[in-house]
């Protein structure tokens, strides 16, 4: 749940928190209180008319993970630290490690900006929405001041890792990354196209969650909003997000519009192609921001090439590359009526991924900008706190 500059507003404290049913989560068929959605190259998924979800206990939960034992720690981002824990599969009580299915815990860090509003809009969104490429929300639980959130675990953890934490993971293959980038497209595009639509508002790589085969899925829906009504464009709401992500007419008048994650979706989109940050102070000053730098090479100024991931070692198809390069620039038009919808996205991407042949072994001259040594980070770091 990024905050880099702003709170979440105010509307939010207004929701009252889910009535779930308690034990374990019957997830409905079709016509069991949702609406089966499979349009705009969305894929499959499924809006229910309220959460359905497990009600844990806080001593549940100490058991679980173990009484929330440092070496538990799977990571921590701007809500707090996500615990590592075990549950029967199919009841979801606690479990033995030897015996259960692994989850992830998240518990609010009582010092964080962040807290009720945030886990409210978790348990909302991410507890009526079901598809492929969102992270399922298995319960949650809100006792003694405490609020915690319960996931399914995703072995790969974040894009934001794989592309940018050096020497512990291997680079990221073309296929891989364009895979990824279909799947976190179909995601945004399914929110987009639900009867009253989502706007996601916080798409980021540390977002984009990876299980064992490389499946992209969403997570991290506590700055998630409805998006606009009764016939209007956008709606208008306190700025926040995470910097190099948000699109400039958000950042600049509080104007979200659907079309805004579109921006955040291009903007991941360059991070896959380059393997750099979107937003990096240890870069030279015209290269800080990673959309300023890249344009002259998305616009065909310059040299292909000099845009690619250098670990590639040129290893994809060239009219590919160029193909989705091209996209990107499409998604970070500055007037959000000139991006391209996210169902639209999809369709380009599959044609992309259809374009594959083996002439991927082109290579081209290098000038890409110097790369820091990255900070470690485990799998569930969240990056998005404010540049020091």
């Amino acid at each position: 749940m990024g905050n880099c500059f702003g709170s979440a507003d105010a509307a939010a404290a207004a929701t009252k928190p889910p009535s779930p049913t308690k034990g374990p989560p019957a997830w409905p068929k079709p016509t069991d209180g949702g609406r089966t959605q499979e349009k705009g190259g969305a894929g499959p998924g499924r809006v229910l008319e309220a959460p359905r979800l497990r009600e844990f206990t806080l001593a549940e939960l100490r058991a679980a993970t173990k009484g929330f034992k440092p070496e538990m720690v799977l990571g921590e981002g701007g809500f707090g630290r996500v615990y590592k824990g075990w549950v029967d599969e199919r009841t979801l009580n606690p479990a033995k490690s030897s015996a259960g299915v692994i989850v992830a815990v998240k518990k609010l860090n009582p010092e964080s900006v962040q807290g009720l509003q945030e886990w409210q809009s978790e348990v909302n969104f991410l507890g009526r929405l079901s598809h492929p490429n969102l992270v399922r929300l298995l319960g949650y639980c809100g006792e003694d001041r405490e609020l915690l959130l319960v996931y399914e675990f995703m072995s790969k953890g974040s894009l934001e890792n794989h592309l940018f934490r050096r020497g512990s993971t291997e680079p990221l293959a073309w296929n891989t990354r364009l895979k990824i980038a279909i799947g976190a497209a179909r995601g945004l595009a399914f929110l987009h196209s639900s009867e009253k639509q989502v706007i996601y508002r916080d798409f980021k790589a540390s977002n984009i969650l990876l299980d064992s085969d490389f499946t992209a899925k969403l997570s991290d829906f506590g700055l998630a909003k409805n998006g606009p009504s009764a016939g209007r464009s956008h709606v208008t709401t306190r700025v926040i997000g995470t910097y190099g992500y948000a699109a400039p007419e958000y950042v600049a008048t509080g104007h979200l519009y659907v079309k805004s994650d579109v921006y955040g979706f291009g903007v991941v989109l360059l991070e896959l192609l380059t393997g750099l940050r979107a937003h990096d102070l240890n870069r030279p000053g015209h290269q800080q921001n990673l959309v300023d730098w890249a344009r002259p090479y998305l616009s065909g100024r310059g040299k292909l090439t000099s845009l690619m991931d250098q670990r590639l070692g040129g290893q994809y198809p060239p009219k590919a590359a160029l193909q989705a390069a091209k996209l990107a620039n499409k998604c970070l038009a500055g007037d959000p009526r000139s991006r391209p919808s996210m169902a639209d996205v999809v369709t380009a991407l599959e044609g992309v991924e259809a374009m594959q042949a083996p002439d991927a072994g082109a290579k081209g001259h290098r000038d890409l900008p110097p790369r820091p040594v990255a900070r470690r980070s485990s799998p569930y770091h969240d990056s998005s706190r404010p540049p020091r």
